[in-house]
């Protein structure tokens, strides 16, 4: 989005994975996913020598200095202090680590710190409303500027309208209703609860679960699907080239996600929803979550009343053929821009954060 809007970008941070990079980029060290106690061992060894990692470009240095999450925080405020040109600090606010919430010591030793460093920042990216009125405002940060940047798929020129017609095979051609869960598969209450709704009805739902799962969280995945003909993994596939065809076999898209219930789950706006909603899938979420209010202000998803696996079932079962078509052609009617980043979007970010703030964006939704 930066390179798009105009700006000369740099990246730097901590590796999680292996292989080649897709570009240049200054590294720091390594971190693993979910360890806080490790990453934060990890900003320490960096900590003392970031300015000597990321020579300067030229005399002045960077304008801004855009950091992702609580500990690039830390190090983009040291390392904006030691540039001669005094760089404009943006924390990007991605999701919260559940280390952070809570009255707990650690919990309110991190806020502390993260108070700290904000009141060095100039602006606040987050990808959800709910990142500020649960986490900013409801732990009392310091009153700063927000601009909302949702994660959706860049406009790409071989992007078409949703769908025109019903999954083949699916409840509208008289089958089961087919729900894809899609992405990252992490949640063990999703993976229990749709197992659990096609056993109890059997023929009535179809699950078509294609990404990544999550082994250490669900360590007997395979099993489950293996014993259950009603569930179908059918492995990773190609982003985003392959969302029109994953999508098109598909009624619905699982967008229900209890990994971190009341926490992240609960506030994230996840790619799924503009991917789906952008490939004609109706979206099923859970009442409560920022999701579910997005959705139902767009008026084109299933609403689970609560979390429990007797509500998903009255809200599944209660959908026919006729009331999934309707929900299909909202779905449809939904404008290009509440899915897709645009060209103007990239433009407005670059120019909020390069113009110094005289006129903050405030937080609104689409």
């Amino acid at each position: 989005m930066l390179r798009r809007g105009g700006a000369r970008v740099r990246v730097a941070g901590f590796r999680r994975g292996q292989g080649v990079l897709p570009e240049e980029a200054v590294v720091l060290g390594k971190t693993s996913n979910g360890r806080m106690i490790q990453r934060l061992r990890a900003i320490a060894a960096a900590w003392p020598r970031i300015a000597r990692r990321i020579p300067q470009q030229d005399e002045t240095g960077p304008e801004v200095i855009l950091a992702r999450n609580l500990e690039m925080l830390a190090l983009g405020a040291r390392l904006a202090r030691a540039r001669k040109r005094q760089a404009r600090l943006v924390y990007e606010l991605l999701d919260i680590h559940g280390m952070m919430l809570g009255q707990g010591t650690v919990a309110r030793a991190l806020r502390r710190i993260e108070a700290g460093l904000l009141r060095r920042t100039s602006l606040v990216v987050l990808s959800s409303p709910a990142f500020e009125t649960s986490h900013l405002r409801h732990y009392g940060r310091p009153d700063l500027p927000a601009l909302l940047v949702e994660n959706k798929p860049f406009t790409r020129p071989g992007n078409a309208a949703p769908r025109a017609g019903a999954a083949p095979g699916g409840l509208e051609e008289g089958g089961p209703l087919i729900i894809g869960w899609f992405g990252m598969l992490r949640c063990r209450w999703s993976l229990e609860v749709l197992d659990q709704l096609t056993r109890a009805e059997p023929g009535r739902f179809r699950v078509i679960l294609r990404g990544r799962p999550a082994m250490d969280v669900m360590t007997d995945f395979l099993e489950v699907v293996e014993a259950n003909p009603g569930l179908a993994f059918l492995g990773p596939y190609d982003w985003p080239g392959d969302l029109p065809g994953i999508y098109a076999e598909v009624d619905v898209a699982w967008l229900i996600d209890r990994y971190q219930a009341g926490q992240n789950s609960d506030w994230l706006l996840p790619n799924r929803l503009y991917e789906g909603c952008l490939n004609g899938a109706v979206p099923v979420v859970l009442e409560g979550t920022e999701v579910a209010r997005r959705v139902a202000a767009w008026s084109c998803g299933i609403a689970v009343a609560a979390p429990e696996p007797d509500a998903v079932a009255a809200a599944l079962s209660g959908l026919d053929p006729a009331r999934l078509a309707v929900l299909r052609a909202a779905v449809a009617a939904l404008p290009p821009t509440a899915l897709e980043m645009d060209e103007a979007e990239c433009r407005r970010l670059t120019a909020v954060i390069g113009r110094g703030f005289e006129a903050p964006a405030p937080v609104t939704e689409s």
